[in-house]
């Protein structure tokens, strides 16, 4: 069955850490471009980080950059989100997202107490 699983998510208090992962299931997952993406109430979807498909480059929106760090495991067809010194602005569901013949996972929710 063609999915995206994310997990990983749940309440922490402001400068602490979290760690998402995002299990691919029924695709190549090597062959695809990944993104994390997140969304809070009312607004649209915003793209967090981004992942060659080999891993071999990177990108991160400006307000994650220093903090978040995007990885993959192709043998493990999982992708992750390192999140570390985390704040308020932080709390979103977290999306994990393949742009190529779009599909995404059903989200994850990460709570920053400040």
């Amino acid at each position: 069955q063609l999915q995206l699983v994310e997990s990983g998510g749940g309440l922490v208090r402001a400068g602490g850490s979290l760690r998402l992962s995002c299990a691919a299931y029924g695709f190549t997952f090597s062959a695809y471009n990944m993104a994390w993406y997140r969304q809070t109430p009312g607004e649209e979807r915003q793209l967090v980080a981004f992942i060659t498909h080999a891993g071999e480059n990177t990108d991160y929106a400006d307000s994650v950059k220093g903090r978040f760090t995007i990885s993959r495991d192709n043998a493990m067809k999982t992708m992750y989100l390192q999140m570390n010194s985390l704040t308020f602005e932080d709390t979103a569901v977290y999306y994990c997202h393949r742009p190529t013949y779009p599909l995404w996972g059903q989200g994850t929710q990460v709570t920053v107490s400040s």
